[in-house]
């Protein structure tokens, strides 16, 4: 059997020649494009599983950790604050258990008088006996050591 009339060895023959002049590489242009393409798209599925894990992490550990319960209330009762002259006696409680209520200290209507509120002025200056002298222990400026 002579190869010249083999007809699969013809048929590869043609299809070699096809591919041979289908075979042009492509512009530099569009491979580098297509390998843009790819680079992108990487970049976004790795951003998408960045941001997955970082949700997910935040829901596992909002479910994990306790909710707030509310306000803290204090260890200690606090003491009872004596009434201003100028308000009004609180109401009677009933209940034998202090409410929140109860424990607040009533609330004045009128402004403290302005003397208990500011400091007396003359707090800088030394006491001046009646004779007119200062008294030299008394001097605003501490005593210096002698040399």
């Amino acid at each position: 059997m002579p190869d010249s009339h083999d007809p699969l060895r013809s048929l590869f023959r043609e299809a070699a020649s096809a591919g041979q002049a289908a075979s042009t590489t492509p512009p530099v242009a569009v491979i580098e494009r297509r390998g843009e393409r790819h680079r992108r798209h990487r970049i976004v599925g790795i951003a998408a599983a960045c941001l997955l894990v970082l949700a997910g992490s935040g829901a596992a550990l909002s479910a994990f950790l306790p909710e707030d319960p509310g306000p803290t209330l204090p260890a200690t009762t606090p003491s009872p604050v004596a009434p201003s002259p100028t308000s009004a006696p609180p109401p009677p409680s009933h209940s034998t258990t202090p409410t929140l209520n109860s424990a607040l200290p009533p609330r004045n209507t009128t402004p403290p008088p302005l003397n208990s509120v500011m400091p007396p002025s003359n707090t800088t200056a030394p006491p001046v006996d009646p004779t007119g002298t200062v008294d030299p222990s008394m001097s605003p400026t501490p005593p210096q050591p002698p040399r």
